[in-house]
C-alpha cells in the first residue's frame, strides 16, 4: 500500500484548503417586489415566480397575550 514519504507541511495543507471556502450567494432582485432572492426560486417575500403567484406568502399571526 502506498504511503506518503514525508509529512505535509501546514502551509501545503492550508494552500490546498484555500479553495474550500463558501462563497457569497448570488442574489437578484425580485421582479415583483424588488426584494433580494436566489435566482430561479420563488420569492420568499411575495411568493411570485416568473410573473405569476406560485405560493401564497406566509403571514405572521399575532401572539395572544394570556
Amino acid at each position: 500500500m502506498a504511503v506518503p514519504k514525508r509529512r505535509k507541511s501546514k502551509s501545503k495543507i492550508r494552500m490546498r484548503r484555500s479553495h474550500h471556502a463558501i462563497g457569497k450567494p448570488n442574489l437578484v432582485p425580485c421582479s415583483n417586489c424588488a426584494a433580494f432572492m436566489l435566482p430561479h426560486r420563488v420569492c420568499p417575500a411575495c411568493g411570485y415566480y416568473n410573473g405569476k403567484l406560485e405560493v401564497a406568502p406566509k403571514v405572521k399571526k399575532p401572539k395572544k397575550d394570556e
